[in-house]
């Protein structure tokens, strides 16, 4: 059996400056906060402002990422996502993270809740933005 992977969305993530937490016992730790942003495939809508990545460079150069946010959805659904994977220093796989979604089980949305995703995870067409493609795999 042949794995097939479905592109389900991409989110355009604006981003501002990362603060830097610095050295610590995991690693060089930036927080980069999310303000904004959209969606479009089959969820279309907006980043909303207010979440953050939590990045953790480690000595040999790999980083850690872990992304929470919120999108709202153009008929004012919301759903939360929890992205996280490791960006490897000298990788060139397209596949970066591992994102998870939190959907109401009674809403359109709700199938987001079940399945496999994949994301990957490049730098946006703008300034302090990164571009995200999430796949469902089945």
């Amino acid at each position: 059996m042949q794995l097939q992977a479905e592109e389900v969305m991409c989110l355009n993530v604006i981003c501002e400056e990362a603060r830097e937490v610095r050295s610590g016992l995991d690693g060089y730790l930036r927080v980069i906060p999310i303000v904004g942003g959209s969606v479009e495939g089959r969820v279309r809508g907006s980043v909303v402002s207010g979440g953050a990545d939590w990045n953790t460079e480690k000595p040999n150069g790999d980083a850690h990422v872990f992304a929470k946010y919120l999108l709202e959805t153009d008929d004012g659904e919301y759903i939360a996502v929890e992205n996280e994977g490791i960006l490897e220093k000298d990788s060139t796989a397209r596949i970066k993270t591992v994102p998870r979604f939190t959907a109401d089980e009674n809403g359109k949305y709700a199938w987001l809740n079940k399945g496999v995703y994949v994301g990957s995870l490049e730098g946006g067409k703008v300034p302090n933005s990164v571009e995200i493609h999430v796949y469902r795999i089945g």
